[in-house]
C-alpha cells in the first residue's frame, strides 16, 4: 500500500471534480420518485410478469453505467505511476589533506566538556565532519611523521576514507604507528600530496596541511614543495593545532619547546594563495575548517527526473467493458412501457 501510495498520481487531478456531479446523480437517482396519483387495481397484475427479471436487470445495469462514468473520469484525470529519479551533478574540488601523525600529536592540551583531548583525537573529529560535509568532492588522505603515507587515494566513496581516518594512530608506548619513521617531514608531505593532485581534472585542487610542529625532516623543505605546488596550481591552507602552554614532552625531546613554526606555515599559505590558521581550542579548530568549507564551494546540481508510465487505457478499458455489459442487459430486457 505504502508503494502505491508513493508512485500512483492523477497527473491532470484538476478533472476528478466531475466526481461530485456523479455523485449528486447517483444520490437523486436512489430516490423515490412521486406518488401515482391513479391507481389501476389491474396494471400490477400485468407488470409482474415480467417484474423480477426487468427489476434484476435494472439492479445491475444502472450500477454498471455508473461505474462506466466513474472509470471515463479517472480516464480523464490521466492515471500514471511516477518514478521520480534524482540526477546530481557537480564540479567538485580534489581534495588532499595532509594529517601529521608526530608523536607530538598525542598532546592532551585541548578540552572537550572540561576532559583533556589529545590533539590526533581533536583533528580527527574535525576531518571527519569536513569530509561529511562535502559529499560532492573527492578527497584523499596523505598522513605523516618522518615520511609521509598514502591512507586513501582521492575518491568519492567517503566511507571507505573515513574508515582509513579511523584506523590512523601514533606510535607510542612501543607500539607501531602508521608512520614508522618518527620526525616531521612537511615538505615532503606537501610534495606527495601534490603529485596525487597533478594528473587530476578538477576545477580546483587544494591541500589541506594539519600539523602541530615545525619541518625537521625530508629531502624537500616545505617552502620549496608549496613552490611546486604552486605551479600546479595548487592551494595550500595550512591549519596549526596547539595550544600556548602546549609542549613536546620530555620522553619525545630532551628540551621540551613549541613545535610550531607558525611563520613557514603562513608563508606556505600565501605562496598558493590560500589561508593559515591556528587552532588552539576544538572551538577554534572546528571554526576554521568551517572557514575552509565556505572558501571552496562545490558547484553542485540536483536534477529531478520523472518517468511517468500511463494507466488511463486500462481505466478506459474497464469502462468500455462495464458500458458494454450494462448495454446488453439493458437491450435483453428493456424497460417496460405503460
Amino acid at each position: 500500500m505504502r508503494d502505491f501510495l508513493e508512485h500512483f498520481r492523477f497527473a491532470h487531478s484538476a478533472w476528478l471534480l466531475l466526481l461530485i456531479p456523479a455523485l449528486l446523480l447517483l444520490a437523486l437517482r436512489r430516490g423515490r420518485g412521486a406518488a401515482a396519483a391513479v391507481n389501476f387495481p389491474n396494471v400490477p397484475v400485468l407488470l409482474s410478469l415480467g417484474k423480477h427479471s426487468r427489476q434484476s436487470a435494472w439492479n445491475f445495469g444502472l450500477p454498471l453505467a455508473w461505474i462506466t462514468l466513474i472509470l471515463s473520469i479517472f480516464a480523464l484525470a490521466r492515471p500514471v505511476w511516477r518514478n521520480e529519479y534524482q540526477s546530481r551533478s557537480a564540479s567538485g574540488i580534489d581534495i588532499v589533506i595532509a594529517f601529521d601523525v608526530s608523536l607530538s600529536m598525542d598532546i592532551d592540551d585541548f578540552r572537550q566538556d572540561g576532559d583533556a583531548l589529545r590533539r590526533i583525537d581533536a583533528a580527527k573529529g574535525v576531518v571527519k565532519d569536513f569530509i561529511t560535509r562535502r559529499p560532492d568532492d573527492r578527497i584523499g588522505l596523505v598522513v605523516f611523521a618522518g615520511q609521509p603515507y598514502k591512507v586513501s587515494p582521492i575518491t568519492l566513496d567517503h566511507q571507505w576514507l573515513l574508515k582509513g581516518l579511523e584506523k590512523v594512530q601514533l606510535g607510542s608506548q612501543g607500539e607501531e604507528g602508521t608512520v614508522k619513521e618518527q620526525g616531521t617531514a612537511i615538505g615532503s608531505a606537501l610534495a606527495a600530496s601534490a603529485l596525487r593532485l597533478d594528473s587530476r581534472d578538477a576545477k580546483s585542487k587544494i591541500i589541506v596541511l594539519i600539523t602541530d610542529g615545525a619541518s625537521n625532516s625530508g629531502k624537500i623543505s616545505p617552502v620549496e614543495a608549496a613552490e611546486n605546488a604552486k605551479e600546479l596550481g595548487i592551494k595550500i591552507y595550512t591549519v596549526a593545532i596547539g595550544t600556548i602552554e602546549g609542549r613536546v614532552s620530555g620522553n619525545i625531546q630532551r628540551f621540551p619547546r613549541q613545535e610550531f613554526d607558525l611563520p613557514t606555515l603562513k608563508k606556505i599559505a600565501e605562496l598558493t594563495g590560500a589561508e593559515h590558521y591556528w587552532a588552539q581550542s576544538l572551538e577554534q579548530l572546528k571554526d576554521n575548517f568551517q572557514t575552509i568549507d565556505r572558501l571552496e564551494k562545490t558547484d553542485a546540481k540536483a536534477l529531478t527526473v520523472i518517468e511517468d508510465t500511463e494507466l488511463y487505457a486500462w481505466f478506459l478499458a474497464g469502462a468500455f467493458i462495464s458500458a458494454l455489459t450494462a448495454a446488453l442487459i439493458l437491450t435483453m430486457n428493456p424497460p417496460l412501457t405503460a
